[in-house]
């Protein structure tokens, strides 16, 4: 019989030796089975259940739409598919910045309705007590600092942010604020990668990048960008690794063309 090879779960523990031994992380967004399903077995790290679905799943323009059921719906969905990643859930606008004790509600509804296993939550030091709170619950917590994309209307711009010393020192402050406050891993998007190498250095957990550099401890993409499917969006920062926008096309006026001419079922393909 072959060797039944146990699958064990990557947890915040595995990220935090990974770091210490200077092993990438690799994060991926998701947000249905079919697609966790494959990241899972192909082995990425962590996958985000991110709140880029209200952009790539509903066709809206910002993040802010979505809501609390939304994520979890799709946040249940990712985890069926999983056997290996740690799941992490983006809390969606709305649902944690009234205050700590929404924070909270809003944590203990995914972390029961979707079988997840860690939120994430953008902001620093205004948002620690709301850290602190779900962490004292049990509940690991993500940062991410940089470009949050919940407030772009108060940036006004998808710009780089922190070039400035003023921001960039509050970033800084903030990366260790985090920590200190028991988050488990930082994302940090859209920021000099020599600023976020400095804040990488001054932290024993995991920095995860998304257009802030290679001296990340990791990096993730939004797969929908990654794959090629959204062909829009091209910053810098991506890496396009399939055009999946064109061999989907292709592969749909094919059948179009198989149906019309009357190819599509032939003989094999009925009963």
């Amino acid at each position: 019989m072959p060797e039944n090879k146990e699958i064990r779960r990557i947890t915040t523990h595995t990220l935090l030796k990974m770091k210490e031994a200077g092993e990438k992380i690799a994060m991926i967004t998701a947000y249905d089975f079919s697609f966790a399903r494959i990241f899972d077995a192909a082995g990425i790290d962590i996958i985000l259940v991110g709140d880029s679905a209200s952009n790539v799943m509903a066709g809206h323009e910002t993040t802010l739409p979505i809501t609390l059921d939304q994520m979890i719906y799709h946040a249940s969905s990712v985890v069926r598919g999983s056997n290996r990643s740690l799941i992490v859930v983006d809390l969606p606008f709305g649902s944690y910045q009234g205050n700590s004790k929404e924070a909270i509600n809003s944590t203990i509804r995914i972390m029961k309705e979707t079988g997840g296993h860690a939120i994430k939550l953008e902001g620093g030091e205004e948002i620690i007590e709301s850290v602190k709170r779900i962490v004292s619950a049990g509940v690991p917590v993500m940062g991410h600092l940089g470009l949050t994309p919940q407030s772009i209307y108060k940036f006004g711009t998808y710009t780089v942010r922190a070039k400035e010393d003023s921001e960039a020192e509050k970033l800084k402050r903030d990366a260790v604020l985090l920590q200190e406050a028991g988050c488990f891993g930082i994302v940090l998007e859209k920021i000099p990668a020599l600023l976020a190498k400095e804040v990488s250095d001054s932290l024993t957990i995991p920095t995860i990048g998304i257009g802030a550099g290679n001296y990340c401890d990791g990096q993730v993409l939004v797969m929908h960008d990654m794959l090629g499917i959204n062909i829009e969006f091209k910053p810098r920062f991506l890496r396009t690794y399939l055009n999946l926008h064109d061999l989907v096309t292709g592969a749909v006026h094919q059948y179009i063309d198989d149906v019309k001419s009357k190819d599509f079922p032939n003989e094999k393909e009925q009963y």
